[in-house]
């Protein structure tokens, strides 16, 4: 095998793909990429097992070939090479080695056979369809934050995307929570998703897809069985394994009758909760927000490091009513809203809490107070 390869191309490919192998391996060969260079293009291919990434590039292939070297030693030297570098890498098949020359610069890297490599088996996807990048970008950025981090309860350590029915009739859904908050955030249904089954798409995964969306022209295939998920692009495709699990009917804890409303700016609400936030302890991070006519104060009291107390200009046109949460929540849930005014809706300082983006109700959240 020998190709040369543009060194900011071979970088965005290998980046990629490192990042999906887990750092510390029981099995070596887990912690390579298998390049394989055919006709005009690259392909890098790497895996946990769970999740598999193959990113294609393309390259000037004098001899077709394939074989695998250490994914994070060989980012680590691209990573390294001059911008605009041309670089040359070549495996003669004999010598167990690859050689990465690019310029004055040349490595060798030990190399193991590409027929060692696990290729993820191939799925017959009963769901197929398209969406643009900024429509999945902002189904998975505005309910990840929501993702449980508690392995016993491994069913919430992903997030729920389905079919489901919205504001507007059918909807592409994705759901989020970890019994504190939730995140559900809906999309005009794409065509050909009518059928898709219900999946619970991996933290890693969710993290790994974000690098696929960030060009906002590109358009990605969605494929989705009851075992897989696979998001593709021109160039890369990421398949991974669903959580093998029942995602809790969410429904029953979204507030429906919640009456009072309260509507703030949301950057100033953020700015003001994080500003509080600063005296209230680790542990609880608890904000006190005591609302009353046009008027919303912020306090937090702590008994090791003192108090603090803000005053905000709101629209509340209902009774008194104070309510605690978690600062932390509060930051993260104000921290999706993109328009300009949050609306939060209450029952009681005991129930649980929604937020609207303005009258915008394809983005919803709830939030559990808590006391104070």
């Amino acid at each position: 095998m020998k190709f040369s390869i543009e060194r900011g191309t071979l970088l965005k490919a290998v980046g990629q793909a490192q990042s999906v192998v887990e750092r510390r391996n029981t099995i070596p060969i887990l912690a390579n990429v298998l390049i394989e260079a055919e006709g005009a293009s690259v392909s890098f291919r790497a895996t946990d097992l769970d999740i598999e990434v193959v990113d294609k590039a393309p390259a000037t292939v004098e001899r077709a070939g394939a074989t695998t070297v250490p994914a994070v030693t060989l980012h680590e030297i691209v990573r390294k090479l001059p911008d605009g570098a041309l670089v040359e890498l070549s495996d003669d098949g004999a010598s167990g080695r690859l050689t990465v020359n690019a310029g004055k610069s040349h490595f060798n890297l030990a190399t193991l056979p590409r027929e060692d490599f696990p290729v993820m088996a191939s799925s017959e996807y009963s769901s197929n369809f398209t969406a643009k990048a900024p429509v999945l970008r902002r189904l998975f950025d505005k309910s990840k934050f929501a993702i449980s981090t508690e392995e016993t309860r491994y069913y919430l350590n992903g997030v729920y995307m389905h079919v489901a029915t919205g504001e507007d009739g059918q909807a592409l859904r994705c759901v989020a929570t970890d019994g504190h908050r939730l995140a559900r955030i809906d999309a005009a249904l794409p065509d050909g998703a009518e059928t898709m089954p219900g999946v619970i798409v991996p933290r890693k995964t969710v993290g790994e897809l974000r690098k696929l969306l960030d060009d906002d022209d590109i358009d990605i295939a969605v494929s989705v069985s009851e075992t897989k998920v696979r998001f593709a692009t021109p160039e890369i495709t990421l398949t991974s394994k669903v959580i093998d699990g029942t995602f809790p009917d969410y429904s029953r804890v979204i507030p429906m009758n919640n009456a009072r409303r309260l509507e703030v700016d949301a950057a100033e609400f953020a700015q003001a909760v994080d500003r509080v936030a600063t005296v209230s302890s680790e542990r609880s991070r608890a904000v006190k927000l005591a609302l009353e006519e046009d008027r919303l104060t912020l306090s937090v009291t702590s008994p090791d490091s003192g108090a603090a107390e803000e005053e905000l200009a709101v629209a509340y046109g209902d009774e008194r009513l104070e309510i605690g949460f978690n600062a932390k929540y509060l930051l993260e849930i104000a921290g999706q809203v993109d328009r300009e005014n949050a609306v939060f809706l209450f029952n009681s300082s005991g129930d649980p809490t929604l937020m609207r983006e303005g009258d915008d109700a394809s983005a919803v959240y709830v939030v559990m107070p808590m006391r104070v």
